[in-house]
């Protein structure tokens, strides 16, 4: 890997600080960023992620990547016509970085699991280094298989209590937007077990794979759920991991505290890393977009309030219920195979892949890769109070954990439960029964159980964002009669 000249890495520095607090170097020298090579760095992982699962994942071009998967990146490096970034199709890898950018981040495609981040002193000589899944597929064509299993739909399934020039004009709304910063790439609505509407923005169908952000979070909620049926977790006993830093005193660590309930409730009480504007200097973000390890930084958080009191929105949670459900498993290959053996492949989720840090643990607070179709299965087996094709999958007792308000949330409105969210105490223009999936830059599943109807939108919304789901679900449900 090219070294960085140290001078060309202050100048590199000095720009991208006052691009991104926006402020003069006068002001920028009282309020020194001392986390600045971390933010450097992460925005160069970022864009090479982005960039190698938009390639080889998603099979998006480049320039679909720049005008919408990295518009959201801030100060993106080079643009579609070139810069200090490097894309090796052979190996199916990016680089991104250099001289005047920063130190080079690679990203590569991994069979199964979809692109890694790389740790800032790996190149691609580093590639076999990385996990990979060589997991055979379920049998079957979905082609030829009926919905939900498989792509084969029928019209003549269509319910008849459907006013579909309100839902066409529900989808307008949805993707006709205001705003150039909300970007809807698809929607699909399914009621009563059938897709009555499926519709895709220019260069993305349906089988296009897209990141889910945090609506995997519900996904890793569902297979830790199916372990608690199982007897394997429980929710109100201590997570029994070993936090970091070591010390003499471990057995007396008052994170031991901490139970599956208040990681999947976002109240641990850990230090919230994330928040304060430090998403993109420190915390999961190294581990997303930096090569460092999910489980290790997820584990170092101090105790700051006591468990279950305060309501945290932090990706390090999700990871530590994850790093729970991998020990409950107990050997790698196990943990490896779960997500498909357990969920994805017995619901017909196909497109999906799971990925991991480049140590092989699921970034399932985020880092999963799938289609709008894939979404609207996940939703079918919720919408079927956890039930497909005759065969229970997750019990109702979980799906009523997951959608009922965590305590701590009560101060903003009860409107979070177990890794999914709810509708808002203030909302009384959608079912107080509805629940969904969210996702950064706009990825949803709504499941409206008393309307029988699952809605999914994806989207590469960026800049405010501020596209509202519930509103969404409003629209909608004006053409179910």
């Amino acid at each position: 890997m090219r070294a960085v000249p140290f001078r060309a890495l202050q100048r590199t520095a000095v720009c991208i600080v006052l691009l991104l607090a926006g402020t003069s170097q006068a002001q920028q020298v009282d309020d020194f960023d001392y986390f600045l090579a971390d933010r450097i760095i992460i925005r160069n992982g970022l864009q090479a992620l982005l960039t190698c699962n938009g390639l080889f994942t998603s099979g998006r071009s480049l320039e679909q990547l720049f005008a919408q998967e990295l518009a959201y990146v801030t100060h993106p490096v080079g643009t579609v016509d070139g810069g200090e970034y490097r894309i090796d199709l052979e190996r199916k890898a990016v680089a991104v970085g250099g001289p005047e950018s920063g130190p080079v981040i690679h990203a590569a495609f991994r069979d199964g699991i979809g692109c890694v981040v790389m740790a800032p002193n790996q190149d691609l000589d580093d590639i076999e280094s990385l996990p990979i899944l060589a997991l055979p597929g379920p049998e079957g064509d979905p082609a030829t298989t009926p919905w939900p299993m498989g792509d084969v739909t029928d019209p003549n399934l269509l319910p008849g209590n459907v006013d579909w020039a309100a839902l066409d004009a529900a989808s307008d709304w949805a993707f006709d937007r205001k705003s150039p910063e909300q970007v809807t790439l698809s929607l699909i609505v399914v009621h009563k077990g059938q897709i009555i509407h499926e519709r895709y923005a220019d260069g993305v169908d349906r089988t296009t794979r897209t990141r889910t952000w945090s609506t995997a979070k519900s996904i890793a909620a569902t297979l830790i759920g199916m372990l608690v049926d199982e007897g394997r977790l429980e929710l109100d006993a201590p997570l029994g991991i070993e936090w970091l830093p070591e010390v003499a005193a471990y057995d007396s660590d008052p994170r031991d505290a901490i139970t599956l309930r208040h990681v999947l409730n976002m109240s641990s009480g850990l230090y919230p890393v994330d928040s304060f504007d430090m998403e993109y200097a420190t915390g999961s973000g190294l581990a997303y977009w930096a090569g460092a390890s999910s489980v290790d930084n997820a584990r170092r958080r101090g105790l700051i309030r006591e468990p279950g009191t305060h309501w945290d929105y932090e990706n390090y949670d999700t990871l530590l219920a994850v790093y729970a459900m991998k020990r409950a498993l107990g050997d790698t290959r196990t943990y490896a195979e779960f997500p498909r053996k357990a969920l994805f492949d017995r619901i017909g989720m196909r497109s999906t892949l799971a990925s991991t840090d480049r140590f092989g643990d699921f970034i399932f607070s985020s880092q999963v890769y799938t289609t709008a179709r894939d979404l609207a299965r996940f939703g079918l087996l919720y919408l079927q109070n956890g039930v497909w094709q005759g065969q229970r999958l997750i019990s109702e007792d979980w799906i009523e954990f997951v959608r009922t308000p965590a305590p701590a949330s009560a101060g903003r409105g009860n409107d979070y439960g177990g890794q999914f969210w709810l509708v808002p105490d203030d909302r009384d223009d959608v079912p107080r029964s509805a629940y969904s999936t969210a996702g950064n830059r706009g990825q949803y599943v709504v499941i409206i159980p008393s309307h029988e109807t699952v809605i999914v939108r994806r989207g590469l919304d960026y800049g405010k964002q501020g596209f509202n789901r519930w509103d969404l679900a409003r629209e909608v449900l004006k053409a179910i009669k």
